[in-house]
């Protein structure tokens, strides 16, 4: 049995697979890179700025660095941001619909000679109705390979190798950040000593037009602005337009507070680091969180009870004590009287009674 998988995941630099089993002992390995007329002219990426309606020539160089000759497939597809924050195309068999459509090719199968370069040159037209802002895509050169699954099943997977496509059709831009579905989830050590965690995972969303980047953080604080704290998070990576990404801040030492006020803030930058107009505003996200100090109402719970045992204890001792001075003092009165020969009580009753009787 054979299974067609999707197009692997893009390579933006140099790809190694294992040479077919009939080959020599040797790896295929080919990049894709974007050239002048004459090789590789050391840009990162194919970067274009044009209005709607206009069209630009340029090249990529498909360099083989095997030593027996690789025959490539050569497509332009559009680009999406992955769920973890990577750039990739989409599947090679699908038709593009946006900036991968509008990249022709002048062929779209080569064979390149062991250790050699083939510069390929390719248009890129914008469409008369192309909406304003970033488009991204991919120039990919990619090999077919067969092997076998763990079922023992054959499996096609496609090994790509591209060069990313920057383009910005030219009119009104609209940068934008967008923070949704946030998830908050607390967790509280019994402890006292130990203060909560508060963790905040959110997506963040490209809902403008611009590919942007952007430095995640977060605030929580308890009533009156009491038991702030801030922590941050590593810089998000890329987000196409339209793409979206999760990630994730933790707050360590939350002081409970029963009530607190998150803050989810996500400050946008541009991806190429150049200003643009307007400006893109932080995103922002506002949240209520509980924090009940468990713990710590324990502790305190624990020291009430050990003062009132305490305090009672010594008010029984107190009793005590008092009881036992004043049994103390009749008697050492007793014992007075009977030192100076006056009758107590019983002797004088006794007396009274034997006169009464003669």
């Amino acid at each position: 049995m054979r299974t067609r998988l999707a197009a692997a995941a893009l390579t933006l630099a140099t790809l190694t697979i294992p040479a077919p089993a009939h080959a020599a002992d040797d790896a295929l390995t080919w990049s894709v890179s974007p050239s002048g007329p004459k090789g590789p002219n050391g840009r990162s990426a194919l970067d274009y700025k044009l209005d709607p309606g206009a069209t630009v020539t340029d090249h990529v160089a498909v360099t083989n660095h095997s030593k027996q000759p690789v025959t490539l497939r050569l497509y332009a597809q559009d680009a999406y941001t992955t769920p973890g924050g990577g750039f990739d195309l989409r599947a090679g068999n699908t038709a593009p619909t946006d900036a991968g459509r509008w990249i022709t090719l002048d062929r779209d199968r080569i064979t390149v000679p062991a250790t050699a370069r083939i510069v390929l040159p390719f248009t890129l037209t914008v469409p008369a109705d192309a909406t304003p802002g970033d488009h991204a895509a991919g120039v990919v050169a990619s090999l077919a390979t067969e092997a076998g699954d763990a079922a023992g099943r054959r499996v096609s997977v496609d090994h790509r190798v591209g060069s990313r496509v920057h383009l910005r059709v030219t009119g009104a831009l609209r940068p934008s950040l967008t923070v949704t579905d946030v998830r908050i989830d607390t967790a509280t050590s019994w402890h006292p000593l130990r203060l909560p965690r508060v963790t905040a995972t959110f997506t963040v969303a490209n809902t403008g037009n611009v590919r942007l980047t952007g430095a995640p953080s977060a605030r929580v604080e308890g009533p009156f602005g009491l038991g702030a704290r801030a922590a941050t998070a590593p810089a998000l990576p890329e987000i196409l337009p339209g793409g979206a990404l999760t990630t994730t801040v933790v707050l360590d030492a939350v002081p409970p507070l029963f009530r607190e006020h998150l803050i989810v803030d996500v400050q946008p930058a541009t991806a190429d680091g150049r200003a643009i107009d307007p400006a893109p505003v932080r995103a922002l996200s506002e949240h209520t969180v509980r924090l009940t100090p468990w713990p710590q109402l324990a502790l305190a719970a624990l020291a009430i009870v050990l003062v009132l045992g305490l305090l009672l204890a010594r008010r029984r001792s107190r009793r005590r004590m008092r009881a036992a001075l004043a049994a103390a003092e009749q008697r050492g009165r007793a014992e007075a009287a009977l030192a100076t020969g006056q009758p107590g009580h019983g002797a004088a009753n006794g007396s009274a009674q034997k006169k009464g009787t003669s």
